[in-house]
């Protein structure tokens, strides 16, 4: 209110100013009109002079009563503003009294809460302590108790109490692992019957099917020569021949004191093939010189090549297969002259493809992957001197340059378990391959590898708890171990077997598969005098 006063002070006093102005400046005309006039009646003077001043204060009064006019409606407006500006402050500070009531009485409650809590706290830690007591005591008499049943048992037992512990240790281990030998010679009779069954009459029929004649090359190392003399002229002057041989060949040639033949050597079987048919062209044609030596080795190059692509066009057409890289049906070509335990891995890889044909179709699968992948699963066997890692990496990565794809690949890398499985078919192939190479005289192994298996068998098996024998029988395809009837029973027999077959797998490198026959025996003998 105090300003408001004073704004209505100030409007008075600039009213007064106005006024007080407006006489000023008519006096101020009314004389500058005398001076003008000074020829002029008196009476003219007068009368203008009096117009004059009139009009002034009407114009005075009306510049007033304008003044007077805004200085109000500026009044009100001011007024108006600052009870706005009031009222606006008042709600504020409305709300902001009721908010701070409103967090007052959830402070009040949460602290009436946490009041209450506390004395719950309180009232629990007390009782957990007189809990934790009575514990405590009943456990100090449980241990009297039992230190003093632990005395009697010892008095009574006449036995330490490590001997007992011992002791009843030693009867639960000889009660589980009865009880594990009767699990476990339950569980795989029942899970192995059925499959044994559907295993059996799907091989026997995969075979019965395809039962190809089975050769089994062996590449030639040994050339016959038809006398000592040619030996010499083999050598040639100062050894020209030989190295000529060797340098167009990439062989070494052994010539030794052994009448009537030469030994060509060479890891990779093709490159011995050219030797051993460039030697005999060259011994039967009896011209032997640097540029002739040169001359029949890229002859025989040149048929070689031709023989390896009509080998591997001839096994393509013979399995069957349509939109095969030109560079892989090279390399199955070059398989006829490989051959693994003497069986001829492209033959192998014909067997392979029927019957994993066979057995795909049996299952219900599609027989012509089947077919494809089991024909090409060894193709890195061909290669795998000219790329790093095993055949069946080198292999797979060989037939995906060219063109290949899953589930063919992963048949190829994954066959020997290298890769994990991502199809049906690569345990088909695996069992193929399995079938291919197990059955009788597909291949054969030296006598010093066969006796080394034989002693390995034999060594793994008398390993085992409990066996007294073991005897390693039909070319080392089943070992035959006796167990001390004794010490094992017949549930125990089936894990003795169990443990023995998989460390032979883990352990031992073998083609096909291997048996192994637990016998448990007992024999009463008597002597009636």
């Amino acid at each position: 209110m105090s300003q408001f006063v004073l704004v209505l002070a100030a409007e008075s006093a600039m009213l007064a100013a106005v006024g007080l102005a407006a006489l000023l400046v008519g006096g101020a005309i009314g004389a500058f009109i005398v001076r003008r006039m000074t020829g002029q009646s008196i009476a003219t003077a007068k009368a203008e002079s009096a117009s004059i001043l009139t009009r002034a204060r009407a114009e005075a009064q009306t510049l007033s009563e304008k003044a007077m006019l805004e200085a109000e409606k500026s009044s009100l407006d001011r007024k108006e503003k600052f009870e706005s500006e009031t009222e606006s402050v008042r709600r504020e500070i409305r709300e902001t009294e009721r908010r701070l009531s409103k967090r007052e009485d959830l402070l009040d409650k949460k602290l009436e809460s946490l009041t209450t809590k506390e004395e719950q706290v309180t009232r629990t830690g007390e009782s957990l302590k007189a809990r934790e007591q009575q514990v405590a005591q009943k456990q100090d008499e449980l241990d009297q108790t039992l230190d003093q049943q632990k005395l009697l048992l010892t008095e009574l037992a006449r036995m330490t109490l490590d001997e007992a512990k011992q002791e009843l240790l030693q009867r639960v281990e000889e009660d589980v692992r009865l009880d594990l030998a009767k699990v476990v010679h339950k569980l795989t009779d029942e899970a192995g019957a059925e499959a044994k069954k559907k295993a059996q009459e799907i091989t026997l029929m995969a075979i019965q099917r395809y039962a190809t004649e089975h050769t089994a090359e062996s590449t030639v190392r040994a050339v016959p020569i038809p006398s000592d003399d040619m030996k010499g002229r083999i050598i040639g002057r100062e050894g020209r021949n030989i190295r000529a041989i060797e340098k167009a060949t990439g062989v070494d040639i052994i010539v030794d004191d052994t009448p009537g033949v030469i030994v060509v050597s060479c890891f990779d079987k093709i490159r011995q093939a050219v030797a051993v048919e460039s030697l005999n062209r060259l011994i039967a044609d009896g011209r032997m010189h640097p540029s002739r030596i040169e001359e029949v080795v890229e002859k025989v190059k040149s048929e070689m090549d031709e023989r390896v692509l009509k080998s591997g066009k001839e096994a393509i057409m013979e399995v069957n297969l349509r939109g095969v890289h030109p560079k892989i049906v090279e390399a199955m070509g070059k398989l006829s002259f490989r051959t693994s335990y003497g069986q001829n891995v492209l033959r192998h890889s014909v067997e392979v493809a029927f019957l994993s044909q066979i057995i795909a179709e049996q299952l219900g699968l599609d027989g012509a992957i089947a077919r494809r992948a089991g024909f090409l699963h060894d193709i890195g066997k061909a290669m795998d001197h000219e790329r790093e890692g095993g055949h069946p990496k080198s292999g797979m990565d060989f037939a995906k340059q060219y063109g290949e794809r899953e589930p063919i690949l992963n048949v190829i890398g994954g066959h020997h378990a290298d890769i994990p499985s991502t199809s049906f078919y690569t345990p088909i192939i695996m069992a193929a391959d399995a079938v291919s190479s197990a059955r009788p005289g597909a291949r054969r192994e030296s006598m010093e590898k066969y006796i080394q298996r034989l002693n390995e068998l034999q060594d793994i098996a008398l390993q085992q708890p409990g066996v007294t024998e073991a005897y390693a029988i039909q070319a080392g395809r089943e070992v035959r171990v006796m167990v001390d009837a004794r010490r094992i029973t017949d549930d125990e027999a089936h894990t003795v077997a169990y443990n023995i077959a998989k460390r032979v797998s883990e352990e031992m490198t073998f083609p096909g598969e291997i048996r192994v026959t637990v016998l448990r025996e007992t024999r009463a003998v008597e002597f009636a005098r």
